[in-house]
């Protein structure tokens, strides 16, 4: 398996932060609580209560582990002015036309902020790869596993959208 990247926007960091901080200071004292009360009424083995808020508390450390490692790994790219504004880089809201004439509009962003109905795509996959360091204008071939495709590069703007 292929390295991600450790890129983030600072809209992205931002929202790892928050949930982190959210599952350490809201939920797990909340669920914590919930399996106290649950421990408190008796036989442990038959509550379902304390069963389930036990597995919760699992997969909320698993997750705040997890976030604390990443977010100690990340570098956040923030977004000033470009020096080469008609060049795709990280970031970059692309424009592009596919050889069936279909538009689309892809956001490069890392791994850990991708969204693909949201049209937020990570840098580390085939569209991503192929569109890093492109020119406005240029055409790109796009190897995925179903096929190669070609797109048209029609627009490159850096806003926060």
């Amino acid at each position: 398996m292929a390295q991600q990247s450790n890129y983030i926007t600072r809209a992205g960091f931002e929202k790892l932060q928050a949930e982190l901080e959210w599952l350490w200071k809201v939920e797990r004292p909340r669920v914590t609580e919930a399996v106290s009360v649950a421990a408190a009424l008796g036989d442990r083995s038959e509550n379902a209560d304390y069963i389930y808020g036990k597995k919760r508390l699992r997969e909320i450390d698993r997750r705040i582990r997890f976030l604390s490692r990443r977010i100690d790994e990340l570098n956040v790219v923030d977004h000033g002015p470009r020096k080469e504004a008609d060049r795709v880089y990280f970031g970059a809201w692309v424009s592009v036309e596919g050889e069936d004439g279909e538009s689309q509009r892809f956001r490069l962003v890392g791994p850990d902020e991708f969204d693909a109905s949201g049209g937020r795509i990570s840098v580390d996959s085939p569209v991503g790869r192929a569109l890093m360091g492109q020119r406005l204008g240029d055409e790109v071939v796009v190897r995925r596993p179903k096929g190669d495709t070609l797109y048209e590069i029609l627009a490159i703007e850096y806003s926060e959208d």
